[in-house]
């Protein structure tokens, strides 16, 4: 039954983050706020994939080398990935060296492409699936979020069919919440009636 918690800054958060700095930056300031960049919501999806299995801190902690190991998640550049650069990213100590993984991130590239030839493009594909609009929750402990929904079963089943890999509605509720397309601030966290309205930070 975590509620929302009091930090020694004197903001109430949700309880996920803790104390780390980094997580609580995180939470601050990217988890919930409406992604509408394609490529940032390749990075996020590709991110929370290899999450499956890890904590996303860890993710987190290894970010940076990961946009350094996949040409900061270009999809044109991914898509191109040769067997050979395959076996560098396994030599790779600062990323999650997972073969099914980092194959996964090579045809979900080129799914990402075939969408974006078909259609209005990634971000709009994915936000239609909730109207467009964020979902707001109110939510007053993490027992109360769930894990998985029929909205993001869906979008999984399509993204599979789209030849997506590691997106099961885990994965992509996470994927969800992350990218502002549900918000599951808790409804006492200070970020949850801001969310709609921020920005997300700009990449350093």
């Amino acid at each position: 039954m975590k509620g929302a918690r009091l930090h020694d800054d004197g903001l109430v958060r949700c309880p996920w983050p803790g104390e780390d700095p980094l997580y609580m930056a995180y939470h601050d300031t990217e988890w919930g706020v409406p992604e509408y960049d394609d490529r940032a919501l390749f990075e996020k999806l590709i991110l929370d994939g290899f999450q499956a299995g890890l904590s996303w801190i860890t993710i987190l902690r290894k970010r940076d080398n990961f946009r350094k190991a996949f040409d900061d998640f270009e999809p044109a550049k991914i898509a191109r990935y040769s067997d050979k650069k395959v076996a560098a990213l396994m030599n790779d100590a600062g990323i999650v060296r997972n073969r099914a993984k980092i194959e996964g991130t090579v045809n979900g590239a080129k799914a990402y492409l075939k969408i974006l030839e078909e259609g209005p493009g990634f971000s709009a594909f994915l936000w239609d699936f909730v109207d467009g609009k964020p979902k707001v929750n109110n939510f007053k402990t993490m027992a109360s979020v769930p894990a998985a929904t029929p909205v993001s079963t869906k979008m999984s089943k399509e993204l599979v069919a789209r030849g997506f890999k590691f997106v099961g509605p885990t994965i992509v509720y996470a994927f969800m919440q992350a990218t502002g397309m549900v918000n599951d601030h808790l409804v006492t966290c200070h970020c949850h009636g801001k969310c709609g309205k921020m920005k997300k930070p700009k990449r350093r």
